[in-house]
């Protein structure tokens, strides 16, 4: 059977899949592609999308975004919001990578002062911030150290020396998320995060030098503090091994839990339990404790960001500018008040490969942005533009204020590694003008632009649905993987 067989179109770019498609599923799937996306579509991924519409307590839709691709249990791009009162919590919703994310922070730079020194920037970079597969940060913690970075988050980083002040204000949820708590977090897992913390990891994670190239709303830009042709940084990572450990040990208790409460999951991989169990309570508490580990991690890193740049520039950190824009997660559950027939109800937002994008007057939003909507930051892939968008109401009315992260992936990185050379990929990078810093070639292979949809497309789908808008376009100029 073909794809358009199974769905049916709402409006141009908006697709349903009806509640019909599996007799199991208590509401329909929504899917936010254009042609090309829909000509990368795997059927895998949308009987993903019906499996989560079989869950109990699932509010409006089961929500397949532009870049969505098959996953674990959830598709990847993937969003489910459940009751507080009949729902359920499932790590598969999460994935492996808890809080994995993007932090995008302003210089007031401009390409012409930093080409010159862009060799000896990305090396101080490469050289500081420690990268690649099994790679240990530079931080000495002991056990009661990963237990207040897990229940304190950036706050940890501030009371530390490495955070500024102001710098709480513009990452999501403030750096913490409130029901942490680290004595739900295993000794495994610790013990994992503890020699981890400040580093890149390997896979799709990044350190990236960007220069803004096109604005596209220019009061959007004015709150957002960007300017045309200045050079600003991205960074994207998650929690490391921690989060992969706390996302096993509780998938091992859901499997039980599942058969425990009597819930039909139609894939094991879907595996949960009911909120008010204790299993979800403490999943959601460890969950939560894990994303301030990855906040923390993505402030380390940007404070030796910071000390590369006033090394090579020999300036100061705030003279250059450099504060946070904002820093999203892509991985996570929260729990959020959203209009649902009508009324404002508190539901739980599982968001997998996918970005908070609230619209105008959410209080979550930094004051400085609320009359715009919340930055959305959609990385493209090694020599691609990536995005900076705004949040929208459409967003709030649809997708429980969710849109894209990223390109997502066509190809696995088993099939990238066999069909692409890292050299030859490096060679084409440099011949646009990037420059490439990688630990590992293989990786480089595995995250070659080819193996991912294309970004400007996926982009222009979640423009054209409404659920973010554009504001500004940035360029790579120089790119360190792990």
């Amino acid at each position: 059977m073909k794809i358009k067989d199974i769905i049916e179109e709402v409006r141009p770019d908006v697709w349903e899949i009806p509640s019909s498609y599996k007799k199991e599923m208590r509401v329909p799937g929504r899917l936010y592609l254009n042609e090309e996306g829909l000509s990368n579509l795997e059927t895998e991924a949308i009987n993903q999308v019906a499996n989560v519409a079989c869950l109990p307590g699932i509010a409006k839709y089961s929500i397949g975004l532009p870049d969505i691709h098959f996953g674990y249990g959830f598709s990847i791009g993937g969003v489910a919001a459940f009751s507080n009162r009949t729902g359920i919590i499932s790590p598969g919703g999460v994935g492996f990578d808890i809080n994995c994310g993007v932090r995008m922070i302003r210089t007031n730079l401009t390409e012409d002062e930093i080409k010159p020194k862009i060799k000896e920037i990305i090396d101080n970079i490469f050289h500081n911030v420690p990268s690649g597969v099994g790679s240990k940060g530079k931080i000495k913690l002991n056990q009661n150290d990963i237990n207040s970075v897990l229940d304190l988050g950036v706050l940890w980083a501030v009371e530390n020396g490495y955070a500024w002040d102001n710098d709480m204000g513009f990452i999501e949820e403030n750096g913490a998320m409130d029901e942490a708590d680290s004595s739900k977090v295993s000794d495994r897992a610790k013990q994992r995060g503890i020699p981890q913390l400040g580093s890149l990891g390997s896979g799709n994670h990044f350190i990236e030098i960007q220069k803004i190239d096109e604005i596209y709303d220019d009061e959007a830009a004015k709150a957002f503090q960007i300017e045309d042709e200045t050079i600003n940084i991205m960074i994207h990572t998650g929690s490391r091994g921690c989060g992969h450990q706390v996302c096993s040990d509780y998938l091992r208790l859901m499997d039980k839990a599942y058969k425990k409460y009597k819930i039909n999951v139609p894939d094991r991989q879907l595996a949960c339990a009911p909120w008010d169990s204790y299993e979800a309570q403490d999943y959601f508490k460890a969950m939560s404790a894990v994303a301030n580990y990855a906040w923390v991690n993505r402030q380390i890193i940007l404070h030796w960001i910071r000390e590369s740049f006033e090394t090579v520039f020999r300036r100061s950190a705030e003279d250059m500018d450099m504060n946070i824009i904002y820093d999203v997660a892509h991985n996570i559950v929260k729990k959020e008040i959203h209009k649902i027939k009508g009324q404002n109800t508190e539901v739980l937002v599982h968001r997998k490969g996918a970005t908070r994008a609230f619209g105008p007057g959410r209080k979550e939003i930094p004051s400085k942005y609320r009359n715009i909507g919340q930055p959305v930051l959609i990385p493209g892939t090694m020599g691609t533009s990536s995005y900076i968008l705004h949040g929208t109401e459409v967003a709030m009315e649809e997708t429980f204020g969710s849109a894209a992260h990223g390109a997502g992936r066509i190809l696995s990185r088993s099939k990238a590694k066999k069909q692409f050379s890292s050299d030859i990929i490096e060679q084409e990078l440099n011949n646009k003008g990037i420059l490439l810093k990688a630990s590992s070639k293989p990786v480089v292979a595995e995250e070659s632009p080819q193996a991912y949809k294309n970004v400007d497309q996926v982009v222009q789908t979640v423009d054209k649905t409404g659920i973010a808008k554009l504001v500004a376009k940035v360029t790579p100029l120089a790119v360190t993987k792990g």
